[in-house]
């Protein structure tokens, strides 16, 4: 018996919950758990299906089709571990949570490799028993950087890059090549503070709350379909590296939800928002 996750994204229309689980139905699925969603003010239909049992995916799909409305997206997923590459730069706390949290088996996730701008965190990641690369940038041109990390990344054929506190900004193409597959952690609660520097900027501005931010990467800095947010109180006692100190434990925590959440199938993107179903 296998295990996939029907996910359908179409107009809205009357009957589309029975549609669905009547296909299924005729396909003598098991249906272990269902999610939906209406987006009224946008006329949209979202469904995320748990389904068990003896899959034949075309068929299922072809049926699917003709049920549906016209402009309706549809994908079977087999559930089970997705494969990571994920990149960094120097800091520790997002890396760490995550190698741990997949050590323990909380992430439902193989990590294929690790890949750094500095060899910093090699050693870290070795005690792990994952491949760590080191492709600087110092003696590179952006383009020549990007190339010599994209090659690795597809040796490695992941289903997502994670950008765990990796402090470079992302070419078009670079994006282009994975599309809705990078991940990214923002150290501000978006669309507060884009850019650099976030925490010097909250403590300019005399914030009372700091925050955290997973989303897609899109070509636009910062602003793309966002997954998980979280924010921790702040006071006026708090410098801008007291604020960057206390957030590390908000930015680690919603990295490794929103991985969740997008690894069992939950996150809709359509255009720059998302449905999550937790």
């Amino acid at each position: 018996m296998e295990k996939k996750i029907l996910l359908t994204d179409c107009p809205d229309a009357k009957g589309l919950i029975a549609k669905i689980t009547n296909i299924c139905y005729k396909h003598q699925l098991n249906i272990n758990k269902n999610d939906e969603f209406v987006d009224h003010e946008n006329g949209r239909f979202f469904m995320r299906t748990e389904l068990e049992g003896r899959f034949n995916d075309e068929t299922l799909l072809a049926d699917l089709d003709d049920a549906l409305p016209a402009g309706a997206q549809r994908r079977l997923v087999k559930a089970g571990k997705k494969r990571i590459v994920i990149l960094v730069t120097k800091e520790t706390h997002c890396l760490g949570d995550i190698l741990m949290k997949n050590y323990a088996g909380a992430l439902d996730m193989d990590i294929v490799a690790v890949i750094g701008n500095y060899d910093t965190l090699a050693e870290l990641t070795g005690k792990f028993d994952i491949p760590f690369h080191t492709v600087s940038h110092e003696d590179l041109s952006r383009t020549e950087h990007e190339e010599q990390v994209r090659a690795i990344i597809d040796g490695y054929q992941p289903d997502y890059v994670v950008l765990a506190k990796y402090m470079r900004v992302l070419t078009p193409s670079f994006v282009e090549a994975y599309p809705r597959k990078i991940i990214n952690i923002h150290h501000s609660f978006l669309p507060a503070f884009i850019g650099a520097r976030p925490y010097r900027q909250a403590f300019d501005r005399g914030v009372k709350l700091i925050g955290a931010t997973a989303h897609f990467v899109t070509d636009d800095l910062d602003e793309g379909p966002i997954v998980e947010q979280d924010v921790i109180h702040v006071d006026h006692t708090f410098s801008a590296d007291d604020m960057a100190k206390a957030g590390r434990d908000v930015e680690k925590s919603v990295l490794s939800r929103a991985l969740e959440l997008v690894l069992n199938e939950r996150v809709f993107v359509y255009g720059n928002k998302t449905v999550v179903f937790k």
